[in-house]
């Protein structure tokens, strides 16, 4: 009997694990992959056409240019002698023939950098569950950064913990910097490392050139006003207006850059446990899912994300603890 249950437990064990396996992390439809090796063919540029050049037939001599002719006289422009009395020049031959200096119009004023909504510092912990198992399965914690100079640093890592990192230990972080501009966070460089290695993943933003260049396979994409990352778009959305209308806005993952449409589906009270929340649940459809529950009586943090998979399994950050950082 005591063998039995010993092989029961053994069997539970090895099926959670097995279930557990393919646990991955994900967020727009990136499932993690091998990197692929990507071959672009590019024309080379059409050879310059060379000049055309009259070549003078051999059998005949080229002719003996004649003197020009000479030019009869011209005869000579009568020139009016000046009045003895000069009028005085009116305003409206004074203004074409006085010699102005040109204006310039004035350069544009930049628009003012967007204050931080957020404290200098501070964190979000969270809880990760697999949905399907309907039990935790790791742990994620946000920070963040705000500097005088309006530059930011926004961290994020997630984990397996318990049963699943027995069976598929798995780390991976997450880091945002930029600079607080006109309409808010203004990513510069974004990076994703995994089990403490690069993954190939950064992101450079490039906003004077207006465009991204992805670490991945090299490419740039056009740079849309208001693009973010995937770390980043989670506290840009507190800066929107009429959010509860819906957004469609560019996100760098990492693997690819694309504009995404955020739906809102109205505002949900959710039990967390950090507590109650009156949040407004953003949701953004395509392969897979992604939402977003923002609480809206605390600056729009996030205080839930799911992710949903092409094979339809779902995790869910839930906030668990949340609080300031000592500057």
């Amino acid at each position: 009997m005591r063998r039995a249950l010993i092989i029961a437990a053994l069997g539970s064990v090895l099926l959670h694990g097995l279930a557990l396996f393919s646990f991955d992390f994900g967020m727009f439809g990136e499932p993690l992959e091998p990197l692929p090796l990507v071959a672009e063919i590019r024309l080379l540029p059409p050879a310059p056409t060379p000049e055309t050049q009259s070549v003078p037939e051999k059998s005949e001599p080229p002719p003996r240019k004649q003197p020009p002719a000479p030019r009869p006289p011209q005869p000579a422009r009568e020139v009016p002698a000046p009045a003895v009395a000069a009028e005085p020049l009116s305003d409206a031959v004074v203004t074409e023939t006085a010699a102005e200096p040109e204006t310039l119009p004035p350069e544009p004023t930049p628009a003012p950098a967007r204050e931080p909504l957020l404290p200098a510092s501070g964190y979000l912990k969270f809880v990760v569950i697999k949905e399907s198992l309907g039990m935790q399965i790791g742990m994620a914690e946000h920070r963040w950064k705000f500097s005088a100079d309006g530059s930011y640093r926004l961290q994020s890592r997630i984990e397996t913990s318990g049963l699943a990192a027995l069976f598929k230990p798995l780390r991976q972080e997450h880091e945002s910097r930029g600079q607080m501009g006109p309409t808010g966070l203004q990513p510069i460089h974004f990076s994703v490392l995994r089990n403490g290695q690069p993954r190939g993943e950064d992101a450079d933003f490039d906003w004077q050139a207006g465009e991204v260049l992805l670490e991945r396979d090299g490419s740039r994409h056009p740079l849309h006003p208001g693009s973010q990352d995937v770390l980043s778009l989670n506290y840009q959305l507190a800066y929107l207006s009429r959010l509860e209308e819906g957004i469609r806005i560019g996100v760098v993952t990492g693997k690819k850059y694309e504009h995404y449409a955020l739906d809102a589906m109205g505002e949900e009270d959710i039990d967390t446990p950090a507590g109650r929340f009156r949040t407004l649940h953003l949701r953004a459809a395509g392969e897979t899912l992604t939402e977003i529950w923002l609480a809206l009586d605390h600056q729009r943090l996030p205080v839930k994300i799911r992710f949903t998979d092409k094979k339809g399994d779902s995790y869910s950050q839930v906030l668990s603890e949340f609080g300031l950082l000592p500057q």
